[in-house]
Formats: C-alpha cells, sequence, structure tokens
C-alpha cells in the first residue's frame, strides 16, 4: 500500500515538474507553427485555383499574347509542384525552394496583368474585375498568412532556446527550430517609379 502511495507521489511529481518546464507549452507552440503553416498553404492554393480562371479570360481577348500566358501556366504548375512537410518546416533549403517557385508565380502574375491592362476591353469587362478583386484578396490573405507564420515560429523559436526550456527539449523532446519566410531577393530593390 506504501509502495502504491509512494508511485502515485512520485508521477504527480513527474507530471508536475514537466509542466512547469515549458514541456507542454513547446508542443502547443510547435503545433501553434504548424496550424499557422497550414494557413500559409491554404492561401497559396486559393490563389493557385484563381490562376487558370485568370489565364482563361486573358486569353479570349489577347490570343496572341501566348509567351505569358504560357509563363503564367508554367510557373504555377511549378509553385503546386512543390510541397512542404511539417517536417521541411525546418529545413532552409526547402524552404528556399517553395519561396523561389512561388516567386515566379508571383512575377509571371505580374506580366499578366500588365498585359491584360493594354486591352482595354478586357479591362472594362466585369468577369476580368472581380478576377482581379479575387487575386488582390488572396494576396493580402498571403501576407497576412505569412505573417502569422512568421510570428508563430518567433514564439516557437524564442521558447525552445530559453531556459528552462531548452533543458528540457535538449533531454526529451529534441524539438528543431523553424525557418522563417523570407523576402524574395528582388523585393528588397527599391523599386523605380516612372511616368
Amino acid at each position: 500500500m506504501k509502495i502504491r502511495r509512494f508511485s502515485l507521489w512520485v508521477f504527480f511529481a513527474v507530471v508536475l515538474s514537466l509542466t512547469g518546464c515549458g514541456y507542454n507549452a513547446m508542443q502547443q507552440a510547435e503545433e501553434h507553427v504548424f496550424k499557422a503553416w497550414g494557413d500559409v498553404e491554404a492561401t497559396l492554393q486559393r490563389r493557385a485555383d484563381l490562376i487558370p480562371n485568370l489565364v482563361e479570360t486573358v486569353k479570349g481577348y489577347a490570343t496572341h499574347e501566348r509567351e505569358t500566358l504560357e509563363a503564367v501556366v508554367n510557373a504555377r504548375a511549378k509553385a503546386t509542384s512543390v510541397k512542404l512537410s511539417a517536417d521541411d518546416l525546418s529545413d532552409p533549403a526547402a524552404m528556399e525552394r517553395l519561396q523561389q517557385a512561388q516567386g515566379q508565380l508571383s512575377s509571371s502574375l505580374s506580366r499578366l496583368l500588365v498585359v491584360a491592362e493594354q486591352y482595354p476591353d478586357l479591362k472594362a469587362s466585369e468577369n476580368f474585375r472581380d478576377l482581379q478583386n479575387q487575386l488582390e484578396g488572396t494576396e493580402n490573405r498571403i501576407n497576412v498568412a505569412r505573417q502569422r507564420y512568421n510570428q508563430a515560429a518567433e514564439s516557437f523559436n524564442s521558447m525552445i532556446r530559453s531556459f528552462p526550456n531548452s533543458v528540457t527539449n535538449s533531454l526529451l523532446l529534441h524539438l528543431k527550430r523553424k525557418e522563417y519566410i523570407k523576402a524574395d531577393e528582388a523585393a528588397r530593390a527599391v523599386p523605380k517609379v516612372k511616368f
């Protein structure tokens, strides 16, 4: 009877020490990072789903802009082929591949919108304006999702590096630092405004 009671006390002592050393908090923070990454992927998928509609709308007006349209379709295919799992969030090379593919898609979309500006009938089309609004809203959602992911990664990375969580992590969990979503190299250049 005394041994059983002693075992219960040891069990409660271990549980209390684990909660006090951040064991549960670190796992919750990692789940928050995974959820934030899921939100990023969902918004990227929304953009990829909208692009075929945009390309088809532009095709009808600008049939001879074939090169630009094909570039958008190819960039979309490449961007949707790069997938990251939860384990890849700690891999800088995998994050870099995804960001490059998404950057090429953004560049192709920008060229497509410039082509659309050259066709007044298309620009005035209600369907095209709706798609433009959808794309703009999606780009804003992607930006917000990226910021939230980076915030979640920052909290998680700080948590696993600070004491006493760092000790718990190195002894029990072995969780790895999560990579941030960074800006493209091209985005760091100051844009030139010409009139």
